[in-house]
């Protein structure tokens, strides 16, 4: 026995018309041409946002550099974002010592230890000086004798 297997049918394409959505768009702006003209309204007015109660932050960039030599030379630069306000400004260190102070306790140990370190270096060579002084003084004496 053989099973004859029927061949795929064929697509039939049947033609649908594109009236019926047409027609109801063109139902819809003849209504709309049909219905009384809407009242003129006033332009929306827009709309405002309620002010917000958080408190804003405002943040400014600024860049203080302070450096320091072993000579007890300091001098500070100033950078409000990358504009540089300041350049080279020759600070006292007295002022250094005070205003890292004023800042916050670990910075002024920091800046203290470096400071001391510069007393230290200051008063050897004061001392160096002061005996180069003397026998200056003595060679003086002498030869005045």
């Amino acid at each position: 026995m053989e099973a004859k297997i029927p061949a795929a049918p064929e697509a039939v394409v049947e033609s649908v018309p594109a009236a019926k959505p047409v027609d109801e768009a063109a139902a819809k702006v003849a209504a709309d041409a049909t219905a009384e003209p809407a009242v003129d309204e006033a332009p929306a007015k827009p709309v405002k946002r309620a002010k917000s109660t958080a408190k804003k932050t405002r943040t400014v960039e600024l860049t203080l550099t302070v450096t320091g030599t072993m000579d007890g030379d300091w001098q500070a630069d100033l950078l409000h974002g990358t504009q540089r306000v300041v350049q080279g400004l020759t600070i006292p260190a007295i002022a250094v010592s005070k205003a890292a102070k004023e800042l916050h306790e670990d910075i002024f140990s920091g800046i203290e230890t470096v400071l001391e370190a510069a007393r230290d270096q200051h008063r050897t060579r004061m001392e160096e000086l002061e005996a180069e002084l003397a026998k200056v003084k003595q060679a003086l004496a002498e030869l005045s004798d």
